[in-house]
C-alpha cells in the first residue's frame, strides 16, 4: 500500500512540475481542462488501478487466512505487526503460535 502512495506522490509532484512550466502553452482558456484531465489520467487512474491489483493480490490473504483473523493483523498493509512480516497464502509469520483473536 506504501508504494501506491509513493508513486501517487511522485506523479503528483511531476505533473504539477510539467503543468507549472507549460502554462504558458495553452493559455488560461484550456488551462484548468488540461490540469483536471491530466490528473485524472496520470494520477488519480493508475492509483486506482494499483489499490486495485493490490486487493486483488492479497484477497486471499485478507479472507480465508488464520492471520485476518489476529488482533496483530493490519488489513490495509497486509502485514503481521507483532513480526512485522507480510503473510501470504503460504506463509504465516508466527507459523500460529503468536495468533490472537481479535
Amino acid at each position: 500500500m506504501g508504494e501506491i502512495v509513493f508513486w501517487t506522490i511522485l506523479r503528483t509532484a511531476f505533473l504539477i512540475f510539467l503543468l507549472w512550466i507549460s502554462k504558458d502553452v495553452w493559455g488560461e482558456k484550456y488551462f484548468w481542462l488540461i490540469v483536471s484531465l491530466s490528473f485524472y489520467l496520470f494520477v488519480i487512474s493508475p492509483a486506482i488501478s494499483f489499490y486495485r491489483k493490490f486487493v486483488e493480490k492479497n484477497k486471499e490473504v485478507l479472507e480465508s487466512s488464520l492471520c485476518s483473523s489476529c488482533k496483530h493483523f493490519d488489513e490495509s498493509a497486509v502485514l503481521c505487526m507483532k513480526y512485522d512480516k507480510h503473510p501470504t497464502k503460504d506463509f504465516i509469520p508466527c507459523e500460529g503460535s503468536a495468533w490472537e483473536p481479535k
